[in-house]
């Protein structure tokens, strides 16, 4: 792996930052740890293959819930679009809670596969462009 030492880019730090945002992300070492550095741009880059997706029932009152596949979250509203809606904010609710105590929930067996999801949400912080990512698929009850 092409990587830097940790101290090196403290001495070039503007140098170092600005390449990892304008040119390619940069590999750093420090003692035993290992890191990158890049832009947020590029973070969207390497999730954009994830995408969200939801089971989709329409209830006995024709309101629609979706429940969504990668995160334990679930919304019902009387249209589509308004569970989409609501979906996507409890989305990115959720995904700053879960970044916020990131230290327990990513060391949580059974979070671990959220990760993904959770940074791919604060990556796009709008509602609106987490909404354009929720796939919805005919549920069975």
């Amino acid at each position: 792996m092409l990587t830097m030492n940790a101290t090196d880019v403290r001495k070039n730090w503007s140098e170092v930052s600005e390449s990892a945002i304008r040119e390619k992300p940069q590999f750093i070492k420090k003692i035993r740890d290992y890191m990158m550095l890049s832009s947020i741009e590029f973070v969207n880059v390497l999730l954009s293959d994830y995408v969200f997706s939801a089971k989709k029932y329409t209830e006995a009152d024709g309101s629609i819930t979706l429940s969504l596949n990668e995160l334990d979250l679930i919304e019902n509203a009387a249209t589509e679009k308004e569970a989409v809606s609501a979906l996507s904010e409890a989305i990115l609710e959720y995904a700053v809670d879960f970044y916020k105590d990131f230290n327990f929930w990513s060391s949580a067996p059974n979070r671990k596969k959220e990760i993904p999801y959770v940074f791919k949400a604060l990556v796009l912080d709008d509602e609106k462009k987490i909404g354009e990512c929720i796939k919805c698929q005919a549920g069975k009850i």
